[in-house]
């Protein structure tokens, strides 16, 4: 049964950081891309959620533009683990950050109707 299992989420000042892991069992997902999305709270359980980062199989990665200065995304392909390092948190990063992998891609298409496989969420709260 393949499964994503995320942790590191957590409560923290702005300012701070924190590294969400993403693990993978059942499914080898070193040559696949693997994406970080989040859903804030202000937003419906039906709206597509926000694409944070990605990484793709080759090792490229694609960065949202409201992050892109504070997050990086990076792979441990010998533990089958994604992570997510954020930095300069900020009160609007507060949301479920959700992993995400497609067992048919490779590259890295940041919308969340292209995969096939999430975890089951990890919360992080930002305060001001």
């Amino acid at each position: 049964q393949t499964q994503l299992v995320e942790s590191g989420g957590n409560s923290v000042q702005a300012g701070g950081s924190l590294r969400l892991s993403c693990v993978a069992s059942g499914l080898d997902f070193n040559n696949l891309c693997v994406a970080w999305f989040r859903r804030v709270p202000s937003q419906p359980p039906g709206k597509e959620r926000e694409a944070v980062a990605g990484i793709a199989g080759n090792g490229v990665t694609t960065y949202a533009e409201s992050v892109k200065d504070r997050v990086i995304i990076s792979r441990d392909t010998l533990i089958n683990t994604v992570y997510l390092q954020m930095n300069n948190l900020k009160p609007e990063d507060t949301a479920i950050y959700y992993c995400a992998t497609d067992h048919r891609r490779s590259q890295c298409f940041m919308r969340d109707w292209m995969f096939d496989t999430w975890g089951q969420g990890t919360q992080v709260t930002v305060s001001s």
